[in-house]
């Protein structure tokens, strides 16, 4: 087993999502650990909301970190977050790693929950890494 000492997740959520990333039902699960399929479903969810919870930590961080960040209000077209993009970069001096049609459905996919036709519904904040690599973050996302 892989050890979740430096993780957010405990032995037992570890435990569980590598029986189930093996193949095995909640049911095959709960009968070799000896308990219900009911708390396996629990002990799964609480770790996968401890997997998200970690993923949005990195996304924050990773945006914080970047030398190029700015925050974009809600109602912004995409078109504008696009052509907002490669305006602080070129005012930075870094270079996005994307082409535009690439850069639209990287943005997209990322934001796609807080987005009504082509419109972000929420602010995010955008961050550019040294790489060129666009990161965002969402609350709530």
């Amino acid at each position: 087993m892989v050890s979740p000492d430096s993780t957010t997740l405990t032995a037992r959520q570890v435990e569980v999502l590598e029986l189930r990333e093996a193949g095995h039902t909640q049911q095959e699960v709960a009968e070799r650990l000896g308990t219900t399929d009911s708390n396996v479903s629990a002990i799964e969810r609480a770790a996968n909301t401890n997997v998200e919870k970690a993923r949005k930590t990195l996304e924050l961080v990773r945006t914080l970190r970047s030398p190029v960040r700015f925050t974009v209000d809600a109602g912004t077209s995409f078109d504008d977050l696009v052509d907002r993009v490669y305006t602080e970069c070129d005012a930075a001096g870094t270079q996005v790693s994307y082409c535009r049609p690439e850069l639209y459905a990287h943005l997209f996919g990322q934001l796609e929950p807080h987005t009504q036709r082509n419109r972000l519904e929420t602010a995010v904040d955008v961050g550019v890494t040294r790489e060129g690599d666009v990161t965002v973050f969402a609350p709530g996302r």
